[in-house]
């Protein structure tokens, strides 16, 4: 992963990433508003010895030098301990009073410090003053045992002091590193959730897995939900747009030979096929041309209930000889789209769909229309799709945003160049505005589309009555229905 993909993972995971931060910053402010302060008292001693006759006083200070270390751990000693608590009239133990206590030196100098830290100030200094007057007592009985001569000695030159400012906790510092550790948290749990997520999220994936181009983005902006086909009101947003640019590049990918049949599949259900190809047909019919659009999948069709038309008499039914392709066509208002529904569901979809009926419909079909879209099921739980391949001119693959699977579109795509189906490009479908790094934002157009509002409604149950084979036929009879297929006349 580049640094880019560094920074994508952080804005699309932001909210862990915030939510790691303010964690660790509350953390840190609760642990040190819960800590109790504790103080420091110190002092100072000078270390010296007392000179013979045949010493010299750079002697002694060398001897002092030597030995100040010892008198540093006989500060922390359970002996000076027991003398502190008598002293100082504390109720603690000689291990909790040697705990509160550090000794520090300088090798360069004859300076010894204690450092007395404990949760009461009064306390605090009241050890101190216990060690500046004790300390030296101690230090010479040890020296000279049995004896009163001094020696050695440890004269307090600063101190006992008090510093009034607790030296812990320090709330600052504590709160900044809380900080930090929740953002080193929250930016290290969004990097491994990307490097985790093995969804499609980008083109850029799209275009190396497959090696085919990207056509359009398809973004999920808050009218999709409300109106999932583009209509008046929806056409000039930016996934209207993305259409447009879908529809452009179709229509220039292979200037020489344009394409004319299209299959739209994906790798699995659920990824948005049947819509795309809705939306595509409208914005290919928004353009003058005439344009047929197939409800191929014979297995679960969607394409009728998102234009609102009936699919109870349709492509199973002209394919099995019960009707003519001219009986089954329904037009979408006035805007120039034609729809082919699924019809009756067969037993044997497949063998349909591969048919010599399919393949001279779709002769005859070429001739009648400007474009055909081809709705077919997904590529890899069954062989639909790769069956109609044969009959079109290229197949558009369409994946959706953080569903579908690098695994699943490398094996979709796999199956297609098995059999040397022609895919023309993908369409990532459903990303979010702010991932399509050319998106439209929440730019308007103030041109409306040239789609009727009539041919937006959908049909009530009152005011339709679903066709069968028997009653187009009866209709036919009566009112006298060519059976044979005529182009139809544009609007």
């Amino acid at each position: 992963m580049n640094l880019r993909g560094y920074l994508r993972a952080i804005r699309k995971y932001w909210m862990l990433v915030l939510l790691l931060t303010v964690l660790g910053t509350l953390a840190a402010t609760g642990l040190t508003l819960s800590t109790d302060p504790k103080y420091a008292s110190t002092v100072t001693f000078f270390v010296s010895s007392q000179t013979s006759s045949s010493q010299t006083a750079l002697q002694a200070d060398q001897f002092a030098q030597r030995r100040i270390n010892s008198y540093a751990g006989v500060m922390v000693s359970d002996r000076m301990a027991d003398l502190i608590i008598k002293k100082a009239n504390l109720s603690l133990t000689p291990a909790e009073v040697k705990s509160e206590i550090s000794a520090t030196t300088d090798v360069n100098t004859v300076l010894l410090t204690a450092t007395v830290i404990d949760t009461s100030p009064d306390r605090s200094l009241a050890i101190a003053n216990a060690i500046s007057t004790e300390l030296n007592g101690v230090v010479n009985g040890l020296d000279n045992p049995g004896s009163t001569k001094t020696t050695t000695f440890l004269n307090a030159i600063t101190g006992p002091t008090l510093n009034t400012t607790p030296v812990s906790p320090k709330k600052t510092l504590n709160i900044g590193l809380g900080f930090l550790v929740g953002l080193a948290l929250g930016v290290s749990a969004a990097i491994v959730r990307e490097l985790m997520d093995v969804t499609v999220r980008t083109a850029d994936v799209m275009q190396t897995l497959s090696k085919r181009p990207v056509l359009a983005t398809v973004a999920l902006d808050a009218a999709t939900a409300k109106s999932p086909v583009l209509v008046r009101t929806t056409v000039r947003s930016p996934r209207g747009e993305a259409f447009r640019q879908l529809r452009t590049s179709l229509k220039f990918i292979h200037v020489d030979q344009p394409l004319k049949v299209v299959v739209v599949s994906s790798s699995v259900a659920s990824e948005g096929k049947s819509l795309t190809a809705a939306n595509l047909a409208l914005v290919f019919a928004e353009a003058g041309q005439r344009v047929l659009l197939i409800e191929a999948d014979l297995r679960q069709p969607r394409a009728a209930d998102y234009l609102g038309l009936e699919r109870a008499v349709g492509l199973s039914n002209v394919l099995a000889g019960e009707l003519g392709v001219d009986d089954v066509l329904q037009p979408w208002g006035d805007s120039g789209l034609t729809l082919l529904a699924s019809g009756s569901i067969p037993p044997n979809p497949s063998e349909l769909l591969g048919s010599n009926a399919m393949a001279d419909l779709m002769v005859a079909l070429r001739a009648r229309f400007d474009m055909i879209l081809v709705d077919s099921p997904p590529v890899l739980p069954v062989t639909d799709a790769v069956v109609l391949s044969a009959v079109a001119d290229g197949i558009l693959m369409v994946v959706h945003y953080g569903r579908t699977t690098r695994a699943q579109f490398t094996s979709a795509i796999t199956a297609l160049d098995a059999v040397d189906a022609k895919l023309i490009g993908t369409v990532l479908n459903m990303a979010p505005v702010k991932d399509i790094p050319s998106g439209y934002g929440g730019y308007r157009y103030a041109e409306e589309a040239k789609i009727p509002a009539a041919a937006t409604k959908k049909r009530t149950q009152a005011a339709v009555t679903t066709p069968t084979p028997d009653s187009v036929r009866r209709r036919r009879a009566t009112e006298d229905l060519p059976t044979k297929t005529e182009s139809p006349t544009r609007n």
